[in-house]
């Protein structure tokens, strides 16, 4: 069965989440947060994110992220291969670290956006972790509440703008507005299990969600659905000859670009080349 398509546009709002495979705890330690939330920076910066909040679980994660680019699932692609190779190496193991593909929902942002970023930094009180939301240092709470310097990688500016111009103001309000939250039920507006927001903003993006295979990047995904993604290609590999029989595989059966292969293990396109064609004559001669 096809996997489907993500709606991808310019500008679009998501509520990401990504689970560990089984249930597995995917953080283990300060080390391992902090380790993904430098590869989530990175993954900001590269593919011009805009992050509006986030917050650390233990077996999960949640983020919400705008893309002024239509490149979500390409920065979702590297930003858990990526933490899964460094898992990985760090801890010993092989293996999937998180289960499947990542979930995105598109959420209207002027009517949905705020809600759910309160929803996502008060997560650690509904699970129990902690009683009050300033005490988990994991989410993006304490920066936009103004109680530790902002991350290069967050943007809190929509955010505190809700509340006025005045930014002090704003910050008091935010976090009066967040202590209220946590029995306030953010998707009742959940549409089809994927859109969050008002029936108008679904209509809007029915041309987007249409069948006819204008859009070239479209095809694309529609041919290659089956395809294993590059984290699991390269998945558990511990030595250079493995890795090099799967760039091998990602680019000459199932067509990956070299800037794809090379982006996402942080290795030069020519490199890549350099190396697929070198495993392909090694294949061949055996």
């Amino acid at each position: 069965m096809a996997r489907p398509l993500r709606v991808e546009f310019e500008g679009a709002v998501y509520h990401v989440t990504s689970r560990g495979n089984a249930q597995q705890d995917i953080f283990l330690g300060k080390e391992d947060r902090s380790r993904f939330l430098e590869i989530l920076a990175d993954s900001v910066a590269r593919y011009t994110w805009i992050c509006h909040a986030y917050c650390l679980m233990t077996n999960h994660y949640h983020l919400i992220i705008e893309t002024p680019q239509a490149n979500l699932s390409r920065g979702m692609q590297r930003l858990n291969g990526v933490y899964t190779q460094w898992f990985n190496r760090r801890h010993r193991r092989v293996g999937h670290l998180f289960q499947g593909r990542f979930k995105a929902i598109l959420v209207e942002k002027e009517s949905h956006l705020l809600e759910v970023t309160r929803y996502v930094v008060l997560n650690p009180v509904r699970a129990g972790l902690v009683r009050t939301v300033q005490s988990w240092p994991w989410s993006s709470y304490r920066a936009t509440s103004g109680q530790i310097e902002v991350p290069e990688f967050l943007t809190v500016d929509w955010i505190l703008s809700q509340f006025g111009p005045d930014r002090a103001r704003a910050v008091r309000a935010y976090r009066r507005f967040v202590s209220q939250g946590k029995g306030v039920n953010a998707w009742e507006e959940l549409r089809a299990g994927a859109f969050l927001g008002t029936a108008g903003f679904v209509e809007q993006l029915a041309p987007l969600l249409s069948q006819k295979p204008l859009d070239p990047e479209l095809r694309k995904k529609e041919r290659f659905a089956a395809r294993p993604s590059l984290e699991e290609l390269f998945s558990g590999i511990s030595d250079e000859a493995t890795r090099n029989e799967r760039i091998c595989q990602a680019v000459w059966t199932y067509h990956y670009k070299l800037r794809e292969v090379g982006e996402f293990l942080e290795l030069h396109f020519a490199t890549i080349s350099v190396i697929a064609k070198r495993a392909s004559q090694v294949r061949n001669q055996k």
